[in-house]
């Protein structure tokens, strides 16, 4: 077994859509980034890395690459499971959280875990949890969105283990 610990934030601006857990949810603001800024696909992407032991997600989707402008974050997520399964390894056990003083996202939870789902991470292996900051530091202010994950990946059942990264 591997575990990897993800760890995303964004300031929220006029002018963007909200993508988190690949869900666009009805908001004045979005997240900056070159990407779609999603935080939740961030830092899961980002412990799943780390359980992997290969770097960071700057390292695998660079922010100096015009290929990932404006790119869909779920896609990341999508390579990196991928990857994950290319080497053996299963999603055992996923937990994040995600902070943001508004909008209220608890309403969009389960439709996040479907949406990420759909895209690799397999249905019941993870948990996904919604706090304020309390109206303290830069989420609190309402100046941005910060998200955090913790991954479990386990080899496959009955694999000879085979180090290939």
């Amino acid at each position: 077994m591997r575990i990897g610990f993800g760890y995303d934030s964004h300031r929220l601006v006029e002018g963007r859509n909200l993508i988190i857990g690949g869900v666009k949810i009805p908001y004045g603001k979005g997240l900056l980034g070159h990407s779609d800024a999603d935080v939740l696909c961030h830092a899961i992407t980002d412990a799943i890395i780390g359980a992997l032991g290969i770097g960071d997600i700057g390292q695998h989707f660079p922010d100096t690459d015009p290929q990932w402008k404006d790119a869909s974050s779920v896609e990341f997520l999508h390579y990196i499971l991928e990857l994950t399964t290319a080497n053996s390894f299963e999603v055992g056990w996923i937990d994040t959280t995600v902070i943001a003083e508004e909008p209220k996202l608890s309403p969009y939870i389960e439709l996040m875990k479907q949406e990420l789902s759909r895209w690799g991470i397999p249905q019941g292996r993870l948990n996904i949890k919604a706090k304020t900051n309390e109206g303290m530091g830069f989420v609190g202010n309402g100046e941005g969105i910060v998200a955090y994950a913790v991954c479990l990946l386990k080899r496959f059942p009955g694999s000879l283990y085979t180090e290939k990264l």
